[in-house]
């Protein structure tokens, strides 16, 4: 915590001290001369408020944490965190930074813990999202002989656990042998939704987005390539039709032009 130095007005130093006691009233005093029963309405204000916030971005985590347990880590993040927006929409993002970089491991804390979090935080980044779709795109392409355009908000992830499927009752303790791939998206209709997929999806849409000269069917070749399948054409039959399933989804939005 910063300490002002002595020379600094009085009222600078009421500020910092309101603020070491908002975040830490157990350690630090409040300020002088400032009556407990007005203290209290900031203390429990400022709290409940981040602290309700991170419960409605993180419902799942939640779930996975008695009351003692849950609070004492949010009030950890207040204390030890140091936001880099005011924005309460962006708290979600100020959390995971916290509980991937700075909270020590408790025994509390699920081994997926981080891999959930961030899971829970996407929904929320693609729903408040302002990424803009590309204009210069032919919504009826030839997905295999143009190059297919990903939507920005079209994100696909994966995790070594299997965060979708996560909640009190089903809490691996150990990451399975294979990872799980998601695609979690926004449709036109505003709304976000999650697909699970499979390595190869996943390897399809990194190279599209990577490799911006690529044909659809110069991508699945490679995949076929890379697997060293006996039967390159079924790889790019079968690539085909999940290229489709994702363009009628919104998550592929045409090709270039």
């Amino acid at each position: 915590m910063n300490v002002p130095s002595p020379e600094k007005p009085d009222f600078i130093q009421m500020q910092y001290d309101f603020a070491a006691h908002i975040r830490q009233p157990s350690v630090n005093p409040p300020p002088a001369h400032v009556e407990d029963r007005r203290m209290q309405i900031y203390r429990d204000l400022f709290y409940n408020n981040i602290e309700g916030f991170v419960s409605g971005m993180f419902p799942v985590l939640r779930t996975l944490y008695s009351d003692a347990d849950w609070h004492a880590m949010v009030r950890d993040f207040f204390v030890k965190h140091r936001c880099k927006t005011p924005l309460f929409l962006e708290i979600g993002q100020e959390f995971m930074a916290y509980v991937s970089q700075e909270r020590e491991p408790h025994p509390c804390d699920p081994a997926f813990m981080v891999e959930l979090a961030h899971y829970e935080w996407v929904e929320l980044a693609l729903d408040i999202s302002e990424a803009e779709l590309p204009e210069a795109v032919d919504a009826e392409g030839d997905l295999l002989l143009g190059h297919p355009v990903q939507s920005p908000l079209a994100w696909s992830l994966a995790y070594q656990y299997p965060v979708h499927c996560i909640r009190p009752d089903y809490q691996p303790e150990a990451a399975p042998a294979q990872p799980t791939y998601l695609l979690v998206y926004r449709n036109s209709d505003y709304d976000v939704k999650f697909m699970e997929t499979n390595a190869v999806t996943a390897r399809l849409l990194s190279l599209l987005d990577e490799q911006s000269e690529l044909t659809g069917q110069q991508a699945l070749e490679m995949i076929a390539a890379e697997l060293q399948h006996p039967q390159p054409e079924l790889v790019v039959k079968g690539g085909l039709e999940t290229m489709q399933h994702l363009h009628r989804a919104g998550v592929l939005l045409g090709t270039a032009l």
